[in-house]
């Protein structure tokens, strides 16, 4: 495999490997992201694999050398901690950002690929019952309609814009059958020339599905589907159909078991994937990159790092322990070995 992996980490900062996994290294010093900061999401520029954004402990990071190096972008979200990031995929000087814990859950808008941004006037609730002060967990725009994004809030709902952020809407009000306010993941399926647009919003227990533009949903308790467990942690695309998809779930957090569904029908029937090796806790996180299909990564809670090389049916976990993982990104640029790189092998 030629590309960097990229994984960010709650206590390790970023760690990174350009060989395949077999030596990984974390920033050096004096960078933007501190070795041992908390990164809390990744996300690779759809128009420049090498630039990548990081959601970091200081705010919104750039690198333009695949993870090599970062620069802090100075923006409204200095100081606070960045959850989520996302490009537009079909603008991708089009990005919104969502921070949380311990600092206040905003949205923030660049239009020029993440060299400068505003902060958008939404308004979050401060505190929340489950999790004390909400976090922004995910961010998806519609693969099809340039103005349409969404986010979600543990705790604190699933949001719509129609106009890239100008104005939103809260999505999860009553009446339209998503069961919880705690959202941790939602994906937009494009509309095929056999299927509707579907929107999945994915609550801490449940999967939600829509496909009448979001005016009404059918939720499915996920510890009827899966298994018995209910921990839903997070969804993922893998086709520019919106075909085939990815779903990690748990017994709770950090968890003691875990497993990962794939579906090829858009979500309508799910299979379990084959995990070579039991993982330590939850799966947190996915990581994918458009250049390569079968080449999949997943993130544990406590630092598993599970790699497929299948599009997701099979998972071997690699040779190295992380602490909690966060966020993982794969770009086919090689970034290059900085002079004095911080080893963890």
């Amino acid at each position: 495999m030629n590309g960097t992996i990229l994984v960010g980490t709650a206590g390790q900062g970023i760690l990174r490997s350009v060989d395949d996994g077999a030596t990984w290294h974390r920033l050096g010093l004096k960078e933007a992201i501190e070795f041992d900061g908390t990164v809390r999401a990744l996300a690779v520029d759809p128009a420049d694999p090498s630039r990548v954004l990081a959601g970091a402990d200081v705010g919104i990071c750039l690198s333009t050398d695949g993870g090599a190096h970062f620069q802090r972008m100075t923006s409204p979200a200095d100081g606070r901690t960045v959850w989520a990031l996302a490009f537009s995929p079909t603008d991708p000087r089009l990005v919104l950002a969502g921070t949380g814990a311990p600092s206040r859950a905003c949205m923030f808008r660049s239009r020029d690929g993440g060299l400068s941004w505003e902060q958008l006037n939404v308004e979050l609730p401060e505190f929340c019952a489950g999790v004390n002060r909400p976090r922004i967990l995910t961010i998806a725009f519609h693969p099809q309609k340039a103005g349409e994004a969404w986010f979600g809030v543990e705790e604190g709902g699933a949001w719509r814009t129609r106009d890239a952020g100008d104005s939103w809407e809260r999505i999860d009000t009553p009446g339209r059958g998503i069961n919880n306010s705690d959202i941790h993941a939602i994906a937009v399926l494009p509309a095929t020339a056999d299927a509707p647009a579907k929107h999945i919003v994915v609550t801490v227990n449940s999967v939600c599905e829509s496909t009448d533009d979001a005016e009404s949903f059918r939720c499915h308790p996920s510890k009827d589907r899966f298994d018995g467990l209910y921990y839903t942690r997070t969804v993922q695309p893998l086709d520019a159909e919106g075909r085939e998809l990815l779903l990690a779930i748990g017994d709770g957090t950090p968890g003691s078991r875990t497993r990962i569904y794939r579906s090829e029908d858009r979500g309508q029937t799910w299979a379990q994937t084959l995990l070579n090796t039991a993982p330590n806790s939850t799966v947190w996180a996915f990581g994918t990159h458009a250049s390569d299909r079968g080449l999949l990564f997943a993130g544990t809670k406590y630092g598993h790092l599970l790699r497929s090389t299948n599009g997701g049916r099979t998972w071997f976990k690699e040779w190295r322990d992380f602490s909690e993982i966060t966020s993982v990104a794969w770009t086919p640029f090689v970034a290059p070995v900085h002079a004095h790189p911080q080893s963890i092998n």
